[in-house]
């Protein structure tokens, strides 16, 4: 609507809507009904509705919203009422432009292009990408998630950051269900994210025809490395399972994209305490300034957490005495001597087969303890057991087991405890092997 010159200042105006029971309504910034109105640059205002506000209706495969302008003078009299009836044919075909955190995560030299330049906000937010017009080259980028778009032409693209999975999947790993066979890898490729673009008839994608849909299906998947030793084998990745499907109408229209990811959650764990002058405890941060208790567990650890062990010596105080920590070693069972096993500590020291090395915690008086000596402090990396034949995961819990001894220091007798890969040997006046459930 034009409005004569010189009304502004004589008349007010309310910008209504009607609702879907026939009541209108003043329009103002409501989220939870799906509308905003905000001023453009030059005084206008912009109203924005989604398809499912309370002022919209849908009626004949068309989405329709009723518009009112009210005009009341300065004496209270309505001296403009007008209505208009606008209306959109079904949804369109565009995924949801991506949170601000989504796009703020990725590092500048990480950004990879979502589309090629001149691109508008809009075409690229519809996308599912991220826009930055300061950023001249990369203006449209992906963002930190999983981004997927199935073109008119018959092409899929997915591109996939390695934040999509806690901790964050390997992108070397990273493939088509049907195998890495040519034209079907990567196009894109950097420390942040993985591409691929492929025809919609070509690496294993599967067609059917639902109703008046024709439906194309893919799945990306990433495989994991799995460390076997002599009696067990683990892994330390997630499990990434990536399912795209692109659904056309058989009349030639396009129907909006569908993405879901599935990742492996974390594991529970257990603790079994037991009556024992030895006690094997977890921190619940790298300082060890406060410890978990009882009515903490199960503790809840992602794969690659680094879980903070001690093992003490209780009721003593004679500075004599030293523990000395022999082995440590997992089990997915209480039993500790189960066949299935991972070394975490092998004859006192870090276990050489693991591509995450336990890290000994070095004590002395100035760690604030009264007896250091007493004390045996080590770091290890949450990882979940794996079926050395099926490679399949292995369900249930993990426990860790310790096998220490209590040393006299004499003059004969040093205890030193320090010293790696050799063994250790000492006096002992108590051997026991500790048990605790791991997180």
């Amino acid at each position: 609507l034009t409005f004569p010159p010189g009304w502004e200042g004589n008349v007010s105006f309310v910008l209504t809507a009607w609702d879907t029971e026939g009541k209108a309504h003043a329009l103002q910034n409501d989220s939870g009904c799906g509308l905003w109105v905000s001023e453009a640059s030059d005084g206008s205002r912009v109203v924005s509705v989604s398809y499912t506000s309370c002022y919209v209706f849908r009626w004949d495969g068309n989405y329709f919203i009723i518009l009112g302008l009210e005009g009341t003078d300065a004496a209270g009299q309505k001296v403009l009422h007008e209505e208009k009836l606008f209306s959109c044919p079904a949804d369109l075909p565009a995924l949801d432009a991506p949170s601000s955190s989504v796009c703020s995560a990725v590092h500048i030299q990480d950004r990879l292009s979502c589309a090629s330049l001149p691109i508008s906000q809009g075409d690229c937010e519809e996308r599912g990408c991220c826009y930055n017009p300061r950023d001249k080259e990369k203006t449209c980028y992906y963002g930190n998630t999983v981004t997927a778009h199935c073109s008119p032409d018959g092409q899929f693209s997915i591109a996939v950051s390695r934040d999509v999975t806690l901790p964050p999947v390997v992108l070397d790993s990273v493939h088509l269900a049907s195998g890495r066979v040519a034209g079907c890898i990567p196009v894109v490729r950097n420390n942040a994210f993985v591409v691929y673009q492929f025809p919609l008839s070509a690496c294993g994608t599967t067609f059917q025809v639902t109703g008046d849909q024709a439906i194309y299906e893919n799945e990306l998947v990433a495989s994991r490395d799995v460390k076997t030793g002599s009696l067990g084998s683990v892994t330390r990745d997630s499990t990434f399972r990536l399912h795209v499907r692109c659904s056309f109408a058989i009349t030639g229209s396009f129907v909006p994209l569908s993405v879901q990811v599935f990742t492996l959650p974390p594991l529970p764990a257990v603790s079994q305490p037991g009556p024992l002058s030895l006690e094997l405890r977890v921190a619940s941060d790298e300082r060890y300034s406060s410890y978990y208790t009882a009515s903490d567990y199960p503790i809840v650890k992602v794969l690659r957490d680094p879980i903070y062990i001690e093992v003490r010596i209780l009721q003593r105080t004679d500075p004599d005495l030293v523990l000395v920590l022999h082995h440590c070693w997992a089990t997915p069972s209480i039993n500790p001597h189960q066949q299935t096993q991972w070394p975490v500590l092998v004859n006192g020291c870090p276990y050489a087969g693991d591509n995450y090395q336990t890290q000994l915690v070095p004590l002395s008086t100035a760690s604030g303890l009264l007896f250091p000596s007493h004390y045996q402090r080590f770091t290890f990396y949450t990882f979940t057991f794996v079926d050395s034949a099926s490679q399949e995961l292995l369900s249930g819990l993990v426990y860790l087991h310790c096998s220490a001894s209590v040393c006299h220091r004499s003059v004969q007798e040093s205890c030193t405890t320090t010293v790696c890969p050799a063994r250790i040997r000492g006096r002992r006046s108590a051997e026991h092997t500790l048990k605790d459930g791991p997180s």
